[in-house]
């Protein structure tokens, strides 16, 4: 009968968290939780813990799993015998919260900011987003219902994710300028990295309660004006490369370059400029007198060599090479 519905659950006597799910961190335990029977039974999981709140102050903390007896010698309950008249409601409120005491896996992360830093060997400003994984635990139940649960009724991973994702862009901004390491190592060393910035985090994290297991960087993503940068900075190095594989100097390769473009632009008069003034863009191996060398044969041969390198790798057009050519030629 529903009149007995109320008496029916008063006489409960077993509280316990028995649909634990893989998300929730914290639970509030609300089957009649106001008002617990005298010498009730408290049934904590292997991977639980509890927190038993009694009129609006923590009395307990239970870490371990077990059985535990509730009684009115330690806690003064108001039993269901003289709530009867009161129609079971008491104003003496005891709440259970359990929480889960093992680690919670893979865990996503993200910036939900640009982290800014100097890069320490090109000394221009980066901007970059990062995304991983971690894990966590709760390690101080007490401090981490104090600072983030407060009483609500459930509290998950995702909240704390949350959490964790708004305090992450200053100390990785400031761990990429301790750590000196350039924007083209940080995928070699995202490991490390890791390492460093979960040093940073558990010591914040400390203080709320909970503690980062592990905590990987899995890729980065530079925005825009970092990427243009680190652009102009691949194409300067394959030109330096470039330059040395054929034994010029790199200012020789810029020239040489600017000849080419000026040499293939139809409607330009910098073009005849440029064809003009040829042999003084020149490195001095393939511009200086033949008469200042002591060997002229075996100079000669050197820069027609140096010449034909520097045509292959297509930085001469080919009448620039004939006439270079000619005109070592004729010095013999």
């Amino acid at each position: 009968m529903a009149f007995f519905d109320p008496l029916k659950r008063q006489l409960r006597s077993v509280i316990q968290w028995d649909n634990e799910d893989s998300n929730t961190l914290f639970y509030r335990w609300t089957d009649n939780g106001d008002e617990i029977k005298n010498a009730s039974k408290l049934i904590v999981g292997p991977t639980q813990g509890c927190i038993l709140v009694y009129e609006g102050k923590i009395r307990a903390v239970f870490h371990n799993e077990g059985l535990f007896n509730i009684k009115t010698s330690n806690i003064p309950f108001i039993t269901t015998l003289k709530k009867v008249m009161q129609f079971f409601e008491s104003e003496h409120k005891a709440e259970f919260y359990f929480y889960k005491r093992s680690i919670m896996a893979d865990q996503k992360w993200g910036t939900v900011a640009p982290i800014k830093y100097i890069d320490p060997v090109y000394e221009f400003p980066v901007e970059l987003f990062a995304f991983g994984n971690y894990s966590l635990q709760i390690k101080d139940p007490k401090s981490f219902f104090v600072s983030i649960v407060g009483e609500q009724e459930y509290f998950g991973a995702d909240e704390l994710r949350t959490i964790i994702n708004a305090r992450l862009v200053h100390p990785m901004s400031d761990m990429f300028a301790e750590s000196k390491i350039s924007y083209n190592h940080i995928d070699a060393q995202r490991e490390e990295l890791g390492d460093m910035l979960r040093e940073k985090l558990d010591t914040e994290f400390d203080t709320l309660g909970f503690s980062l297991v592990d905590f990987r960087i899995e890729g980065t993503e530079f925005d825009d004006e970092t990427k243009g940068r680190i652009s102009k900075i691949a194409d300067t190095q394959a030109t330096h490369y470039a330059a040395k594989s054929v034994g010029v100097s790199y200012k020789d390769m810029r020239q040489l370059d600017a000849l080419n473009d000026a040499a293939t632009n139809e409607a330009g008069a910098a073009g005849v400029f440029m064809g003009a003034n040829a042999g003084n863009m020149l490195s001095p191996s393939l511009s200086e007198p033949l008469e200042n060398n002591q060997t002229t044969e075996r100079t000669a041969t050197q820069r027609l060599t140096h010449l034909k390198e520097i045509f292959e790798a297509e930085l001469i057009t080919d009448t620039e090479y004939e006439k270079k050519k000619q005109e070592i030629l004729d010095t013999l």
